[in-house]
């Protein structure tokens, strides 16, 4: 693609993260009874930061129908906090509901967060793995020019971001899934040890919704076509 049609893409793709940041406040936000059954691994969403587990109801719908009961964090909230309090959050759910073999699934700050907890929380060796999308595993060049603390964690010098990164035994248990062009992490999102799978696509959000990222989630889970 020509770096005009990259633009163009970008555009859309921001297009696409508004779009659902609005259908969001329209829709419900429980869907445990529905999401709750299933004889697969459970899979918990982890979404990234400034958005609800509801980014990520196209793959957990998709991870549902395959028959993988889904579990929403809704405590996260648009998911402010640091990745540590994430991650212990999530990691107490995860105990607190006894899941084992869990598949985490996660977007963008989700994917710090899933990490954070391999690496550091999940001593009962709970969780089997990550599928991350679009996560700055090594941070976001960007992240200097934000307004705000929240997003400045994102730095590639940020305490946090260096120590994850430095950690490459949880790498192998890790998939990380990532456009061709994400304008939100110019630095890319390929790990060190891990599975990586680049997608033909511009955009940090509209991967979401796409069955080129099903497919890459299935065969991370073990659902080849």
């Amino acid at each position: 693609m020509s770096r005009i049609g990259d633009i163009g893409a970008v555009v859309v793709d921001r297009g696409y993260q508004l779009r659902e940041q609005a259908r969001h406040l329209l829709r419900g936000g429980d869907l445990h009874d529905r999401y709750s059954t299933g004889d697969g691994a459970p899979v918990l969403l982890l979404p990234g930061v400034y958005e609800t587990w509801q980014f990520l109801r196209p793959v957990a719908d998709h991870l549902h129908a395959l028959g993988h009961p889904i579990h929403i964090l809704a405590q996260l909230g648009y998911n402010r906090l640091t990745v540590v309090d994430s991650a212990a959050l999530a990691q107490h759910y995860i105990d607190q509901n006894d899941l084992h073999s869990v598949v985490l699934m996660a977007h963008s700050k989700g994917g710090l967060i899933g990490k954070h907890m391999m690496v550091t929380d999940d001593t009962g060796g709970r969780v089997a793995r990550l599928i991350a999308v679009n996560s700055p595993f090594g941070g976001s060049s960007l992240a200097r020019y934000a307004p705000v603390r929240t997003l400045r964690a994102f730095l590639p010098t940020d305490a946090t971001v260096m120590t994850l990164a430095a950690n490459l035994a949880a790498n192998a248990r890790i998939t990380s899934i990532y456009s061709r062009v994400d304008p939100i992490i110019p630095n890319g999102s390929r790990l060190e040890g891990a599975v990586n799978i680049e997608l033909p696509m511009v955009g940090h959000f509209r991967p979401l919704g796409s069955p080129l990222l099903f497919d890459a989630v299935d065969g991370a889970v073990g659902h080849q076509r």
